[in-house]
């Protein structure tokens, strides 16, 4: 469709359940999730292994043909531990795998179809488990990783720093540079000193988001009607 035609009161109650699937599901399912979480298509994340944390208003964005994978490897020899900050936003298909262990700090971003992997799983010469070929992943405060980009085990990227889409990270980012590639090099610098807004704007009266997101949504939607909605689905035309 090119709009959203279904009425407000719907949209509100599938908000509602979803909220309460998040409650019921999800958040056993960490060992730690922070207040608010939005989670789109909740019933499609997928959640495997311990030490799994997140912080505040954690935004993501699943789906049953691209869910969202976060997964930790258990071993006698290692833990695999995946910690997420506050005010992250994970699109559809993302994929966070770890052996070890990896951080995402405050106000990431991390596009569709991302690979975050801190292991290789198999050594050159031992492929029956993932032993010596492990290191922790970093990404710093408000970076930002591309549509369909991989980052590889032992990387650190950059507190502001951009992965442009589609680029292979193997060696460290440094803060404030935009990379890109395969392998990804330096492509431009970022100005620290020039103004930037990040995600943790939008929290700054976290309490009250999701109540101004309601009453955005009643004003764009409120008119909505059940018959519009039935007709644009049986009969849709260029107006739907």
């Amino acid at each position: 469709m090119r709009k959203e035609n279904r009425p407000f009161f719907y949209l509100r109650f599938k908000r509602w359940i979803n909220a309460g699937y998040i409650e019921r599901f999800i958040r056993p399912q960490f060992d730690h999730l922070g207040k608010s979480p939005a989670i789109a298509s909740p019933r499609s994340m997928q959640i495997f292994g311990k030490n799994i944390r997140a912080g505040n208003y954690l935004h993501i964005v699943s789906d049953r043909n691209k869910p969202v994978c976060l997964t930790t490897w258990s071993s006698k020899q290692a833990q695999g531990k995946i910690q997420i900050g506050d005010y992250c936003l994970i699109a559809p298909g993302v994929s966070i795998n770890s052996a070890t262990d990896i951080r995402i700090d405050d106000a990431c971003m991390i596009a569709a179809d991302v690979v975050i992997s801190d292991s290789d799983w198999h050594g050159v010469y031992n492929r029956t488990r993932p032993f010596r070929c492990s290191a922790p992943v970093h990404l710093k405060k408000n970076s930002w990783i591309g549509l369909r980009s991989i980052i590889g085990k032992g990387v650190t990227i950059g507190e502001n720093s951009i992965v442009a889409a589609g680029s292979v990270v193997v060696k460290d980012v440094p803060d404030n540079t935009v990379v890109g590639g395969n392998p990804a090099l330096p492509i431009k610098a970022i100005d620290p000193k020039k103004r930037m807004l990040t995600r943790e704007f939008l929290f700054k009266n976290g309490e009250h988001y999701w109540e101004i997101q309601q009453e955005v949504h009643a004003f764009l939607f409120g008119n909505n009607s059940i018959s519009s909605w039935l007709h644009s689905t049986l009969f849709p035309s260029t107006e739907d």
